[in-house]
């Protein structure tokens, strides 16, 4: 693919992903301030090659990303990405449960970080409270 259609495929994702719910700076605007054409370079990289791929779905790639953020507890990038989660379709139930999944690798302090984010997430859309509870 080339560059023009690389570029417009980034920007068509991270639409997807960011584009509506919480209002917080994507790290891209980090990046840029310290080196512009690498974070464009990573920006390109990660949503418009990684992400873009039909592999995995968007909503599948979101919960993957949130259960490792969960895990390595990266609170800032776990509320971008709940918020992309939700925004592609992700079951607010399921990601709970992903949440709770999280408690066998990385302990209970995970779990607990990553559901207070999420419910700050979705406190901000004004989607709280869910009825996240499944059938056992």
């Amino acid at each position: 693919m080339d560059e023009e259609g690389i570029k417009k495929r980034t920007q068509e994702t991270a639409k997807k992903l960011f584009g509506k719910g919480i209002k917080m700076d994507p790290p891209y605007l980090t990046w840029k301030a310290f080196d512009r054409d690498l974070a464009n370079d990573f920006s390109k990289f990660i949503t418009g090659n990684l992400y873009s791929r039909t592999v995995l779905t968007l909503p599948e790639r979101q919960m993957i990303t949130c259960a490792i953020l969960a895990a390595i507890r990266a609170r800032d990038e776990l509320k971008l990405h709940v918020n992309g989660a939700l925004n592609v379709g992700c079951d607010p139930g399921k990601l709970a449960e992903i949440f709770f999944q999280v408690a066998t690798y990385a302990g209970m302090p995970a779990v607990n970080e990553a559901l207070e984010v999420y419910r700050e997430v979705l406190k901000e859309r004004k989607e709280w409270p869910i009825d996240t509870a499944p059938s056992p």
